[in-house]
């Protein structure tokens, strides 16, 4: 299941049911899990661990050292969990000694073509990021948050849970979960109703997250006061609990709505 034309170092470990396509680079200290299918052209550079059943696509290129000033070569690593779909072109780069020292790409997560994950991410589940969407370095992206095509997120800023960042937005704020932006730079539109719905989610918590929506971007309030009346909410509604937290934990300011005409 390894051609005969890829170059796979003596120090690398691939476990079973691997595929490896022709003209593919795999250097030492990469460790893939059962299961993979690594395309042609593909160039694997370690430190960095696949988990199980991960597909990666031709010209991608994961584990690379990061291309930021301060890395100077050190072995820093790239974690990869299971079942993610990396698509043709994708570079996902190792961390920085500065930082973290690792880039962490959580389970069932989809990469379209030409996406770009920088040094130091922290990525969820599910997420998709869809054709040259790219988060620099130290962006952290919650669980199935959608980024769309052409996207950039600047480094060190946040993405929540279930949100959606429409096409060719720019994020300059954090975004707090389950909301949808759009724009640039961007600002919030609403909740992302399609994830919701996706979600099955009852109508008891699309109306608890629709209130504590309008408490922080439509009432008026300080954000210290809107997250204040919001924490009741919070303690019994888990998604709102998701929510607040994520306005919380923000260290850069969250986006605020964009001008209704």
């Amino acid at each position: 299941m390894i051609d005969k034309r890829a170059i796979v170092h003596p120090g690398a470990r691939l476990g079973a049911n691997v595929a490896v396509g022709p003209w593919t680079i795999i250097d030492a200290d990469v460790r893939i899990g059962d299961d993979c299918e690594i395309g042609p052209h593909v160039i694997l550079r370690g430190p960095t661990t696949l988990g199980r059943g991960n597909r990666v696509f031709q010209f991608a290129t994961v584990g690379e050292g990061s291309p930021a000033v301060a890395y100077k070569g050190e072995p820093t690593t790239l974690t990869i969990g299971d079942n993610n779909v990396i698509r043709e072109g994708v570079t996902i780069h190792r961390g920085l000694a500065t930082d973290r020292s690792r880039t962490v790409v959580g389970n069932g997560n989809l990469f379209m073509a030409y996406v770009h994950v920088g040094h130091d991410c922290v990525l969820g589940d599910r997420i998709v990021m869809a054709n040259n969407a790219s988060v620099a370095g130290h962006v952290t992206v919650g669980d199935e948050a959608v980024l769309g095509g052409y996207v950039g997120v600047p480094q060190f800023r946040s993405i929540g849970a279930y949100a959606f960042v429409s096409a060719m937005s720019l994020v300059t704020k954090d975004v707090p979960a389950y909301v949808s932006i759009d724009g640039n730079p961007a600002g919030a539109v609403g909740l992302n109703s399609e994830r919701l719905r996706r979600l099955g989610a009852s109508e008891s918590v699309k109306k608890a997250l629709q209130d504590a929506y309008n408490t922080v971007y439509r009432r008026g309030l300080t954000l210290k006061h809107a997250l204040e009346e919001l924490r009741p909410v919070a303690a019994d509604v888990p998604e709102v609990a998701c929510f607040v937290r994520s306005i919380e934990t923000s260290e850069h300011g969250i986006v605020r709505e964009r001008r209704r005409h």
